[in-house]
């Protein structure tokens, strides 16, 4: 097997560079640990700032912040494509206490971001909110902005915010991250990203070769507890447990490539479901495990990881790739048979759109139709609610835990 990871010396494309200078930019949250008590920021700046600085303290009504901060330096990582050169700098926050406002902000010393505030989660199983994307991908600065700002306006208290893959087209890596990330806004620096890839995170030069975008390591800070020794799937795949719930990310895409890979994912998967605490797991991969759109199927998707959302209940799978919109589990016999209460849904923030198939699995589906979905969790129940880009309510249904028993309650078919 050729490696998935980005040579960088090899990678061929051109890129077009997006200005970068002393003062931070890209500032994203993320979640590299125990979100009570550990917070990551990821930001970038011109490689003039050979050390990036981190200041935080707990979140006050005074403008004193700085004299009250803790500093922290960042690890630093060059990124240099071609005529895409950058120091991405990360700091993990850790030591700190749950269910906590705090103020930081970013820089070198001299050049300062503005200061922003994100929330630990609390050490135990209160509810919270979170907010999921489907594909943004396409014309992301023109028309996933609007999605994604609606998406705050509704939920502006969410703990993080969840990202199906697809997150850029893969084509003009540079203006394309610069989009999403304008997109997103100081919402990146106040609320948390969990992030899995999908194909267009990948370059594809041949069917025996990809390599993962090169700009995912340097500019995300994720979780490095996935398969151990597989380097290939670092910072794809992932759990974070957060107020009683466990989310999961798959590398789709790897399991679809080479099945070394999915078998590896499998092997793991079942090692964090067999020992998940938790009262609700959550899965997000790329992939349909069952196809919205017409002439598309994901068999090893299907084979390797449904089976286990089967044995250990999974709640809920979030995808993305097809570029509709379906939800359900109600899955014709002998073609793809479900039972139970797993709910899998798939969705699409960006534009770009395609036709449903005629083989309809789903309970509730919907074409040219860009949406975000916001997720309620407490301990009895998951509420999922699906807007569309200018905010209607467009689907929504439960999963109600009684007495240890779920169950899938429809409110609209």
């Amino acid at each position: 097997m050729r490696p998935l990871l980005l040579s960088l010396s090899l990678f061929c494309i051109t890129f077009l560079a997006w200005s970068q200078s002393r003062t931070p930019d890209r500032i994203i949250l993320t979640m590299d640990g125990d979100p009570a008590t550990q917070m990551a920021v990821t930001w970038r700046t011109s490689t003039e700032v050979a050390q990036g600085l981190a200041q935080i303290t707990k979140a006050e009504p005074g403008p004193k912040l700085a004299a009250e901060a803790k500093q922290v330096e960042s690890t630093t990582t060059l990124l240099d494509l071609d005529s895409v050169v950058a120091h991405f700098h990360t700091v993990s926050f850790s030591d700190l206490s749950p269910a906590t406002l705090y103020s930081y902000r970013v820089g070198d010393g001299k050049e300062w971001s503005e200061w922003f505030y994100f929330s630990t989660a609390a050490s135990t199983d209160e509810p919270f909110s979170f907010i999921y994307f489907g594909d943004a991908q396409n014309e992301i600065k023109s028309l996933f902005s609007r999605v994604i700002r609606q998406a705050f306006a509704e939920a502006p208290k969410a703990a993080f915010m969840l990202h199906a893959g697809d997150l850029i087209d893969g084509r003009n890596l540079d203006k394309e991250w610069q989009e999403w990330h304008h997109a997103g806004g100081f919402v990146h620096g106040m609320i948390p990203s969990i992030p899995t890839p999908g194909n267009h995170e990948y370059y594809i030069p041949n069917q025996m070769e990809r390599y993962l975008n090169p700009f995912w390591r340097p500019g995300f800070a994720l979780p490095l507890n996935g398969p151990e020794g597989v380097e290939d799937l670092a910072e794809t795949v992932y759990y974070i447990d957060y107020q009683g719930t466990r989310i999961i990310s798959l590398n789709s895409m790897a399991a679809l490539g080479y099945e070394e890979l999915a078998i590896a994912q499998a092997e793991w998967l079942e090692q964090i479901l067999a020992n998940n605490p938790n009262n609700w797991t959550v899965v997000t991969f790329h992939h349909p495990v069952f196809s919205t759109a017409r002439n598309r199927d994901n068999k090893p998707v299907r084979e390797y990881f449904k089976p286990l959302f089967d044995k250990y209940g999974v709640d809920l799978v979030l995808q993305g790739h097809d570029h509709t919109y379906a939800r359900g589990n109600n899955l014709s016999e002998g073609v793809t048979a479900q039972s139970g209460h797993t709910m899998y849904v798939v969705s699409v923030a960006g534009p770009k759109m395609y036709k449903q198939s005629e083989d309809a699995w789903w309970d509730k589906g919907a074409e040219d139709t860009q949406l975000y979905q916001v997720i309620s969790v407490s301990k009895e129940k998951i509420v999922f609610r699906a807007y569309n880009a200018v905010g209607k309510l467009f689907d929504t249904f439960e999963i109600v835990n009684k007495e240890g028993k779920k169950e899938a309650v429809f409110f609209d078919k």
